[in-house]
């Protein structure tokens, strides 16, 4: 069953109502120019009241590794999600476990980092949110069991993306009542549309 992350998140009552909704992860935005941005003390309030087995993904924008660390060690993150170019040695300088984000503007692009886990997003000249959509075709005849696919989606188009067998789906914009608060409706329905709807292409 494909795992569904909510983004965004900026208050533990939008935590606690996506996790009990069925999300199997939140996230944090670590990034000071996004309208999501959340504070490491804030983000520390909210996991230290969370229930085990939730991941808990930051997202970072042109930090060091040193500085990705030591902000999830302090706001108590369980994955670091890097969402900015960088090579392979900044994985591997890293204590914490760490998602590469592809910022996909081409069909050859959804291969970068393969065939390691990765989150693949729409490149938009900035970082996340942006609710731009991803042309599904670039992933025809591409193994999409270990990729997350975010960008654009809702709970009313995400189903058109469940044939490809994705790994699981990041959604923030989709979900939301406003910027950085979210609809628990359309969360539900999100998680609905994901679990519910399996397919196989």
């Amino acid at each position: 069953m494909p795992k569904v992350k909510i983004c965004g998140i900026t208050s533990l009552d939008d935590a606690l109502m996506a996790i009990e909704a069925g999300a199997d992860a939140i996230g944090f935005v670590f990034y000071e120019k996004s309208p999501r941005y959340i504070g490491v003390k804030e983000a520390r309030l909210i996991t230290e009241s969370l229930p085990p087995f939730v991941e808990r993904v930051g997202l970072f924008v042109n930090k060091t590794p040193l500085e990705t660390d030591m902000i999830c060690a302090e706001s108590g993150m369980s994955l670091a999600q890097i969402h900015f170019d960088v090579q392979e040695d900044y994985f591997e300088s890293l204590r914490i476990k760490a998602l590469p984000v592809v910022r996909a503007a081409s069909a050859e692009d959804v291969s970068k980092f393969g065939p390691r886990y990765r989150l693949v997003d729409a490149f938009c000249e900035s970082y996340g949110g942006a609710g731009k959509r991803l042309n599904l075709e670039w992933f025809d005849g591409v193994e999409c069991s270990n990729i997350i696919l975010a960008g654009g989606l809702t709970p009313e188009n995400v189903h058109e993306a469940l044939p490809y067998g994705f790994y699981g789906f990041d959604v923030s914009s989709g979900v939301e009542e406003r910027k950085g608060k979210k609809d628990a409706a359309k969360v539900r329905a999100f998680v609905e549309a994901v679990k519910g709807g399996r397919c196989a292409r």
